[in-house]
């Protein structure tokens, strides 16, 4: 499942394109044609159903709308952008019942080259992971997701969540741990499971 282009977004949004002036050189539909994915990857690694994750994104570019002209420049724009949708996805995650369901099911796979038990490989490899990061800690996830499946540097992240750059990489380290710990008793029930 993609994120919706920004030309599909608009229209439903009833909005114009661009809000007041902000930062010379940006507008809302460059923002969301360049950083939507982005946007669209953190929320659903920051807990974010996938039920609601179209959702989601398009309230992140909303705030982006309302507020793009209070933009300062301060920081990196991903960093503002990561920072609305850290907000919007607790907002998301407060509204959704303990324990319902997994934190996204799987990553949309086109249909071009591999084989259906590829596919069914990849989305359960994706799905596992997944199930993994649900039952992390929010902090920890956060820069698990971050720095691992974004491929962010430990500085950019520091930066992004808002903690001394040491804490970034405690957290790193624990969730690693618990990544791993995850997996193998994944594999011990998997191979309990196959062996008489």
């Amino acid at each position: 499942m993609a994120p919706p282009t920004h030309a599909e977004m608009m229209p439903a949004t009833r909005l114009d394109p661009d809000p007041a002036p902000g930062p010379p050189g940006l507008s809302v539909a460059e923002l969301y044609d360049r950083h939507a994915a982005m946007v669209f990857r953190s929320l659903r690694a920051l807990g974010v159903h996938e039920a609601n994750l179209d959702d989601a994104v398009q309230d992140v570019f909303l705030v982006v709308h309302r507020r793009l002209a209070d933009f300062e420049g301060r920081s990196a724009i991903t960093t503002w952008l990561y920072g609305i949708a850290r907000r919007v996805a607790s907002d998301y995650r407060r509204r959704r019942p303990l324990g319902t369901g997994p934190l996204a099911t799987v990553i949309e796979v086109a249909d071009r080259g591999p084989a259906p038990s590829e596919t069914l490989a990849r989305r359960e490899a994706a799905r596992t992971v997944m199930e993994i990061l649900e039952a992390m800690e929010p902090d920890k996830r956060e820069v698990f997701a971050l720095m691992e499946l974004e491929q962010l540097s430990a500085p950019a992240v520091a930066e992004m969540i808002g903690v001394p750059l040491n804490t970034v990489y405690s957290r790193l380290r624990l969730a690693r741990a618990r990544f791993e710990q995850a997996l193998a008793r994944l594999a011990a029930t998997e191979l309990r499971e196959v062996t008489p």
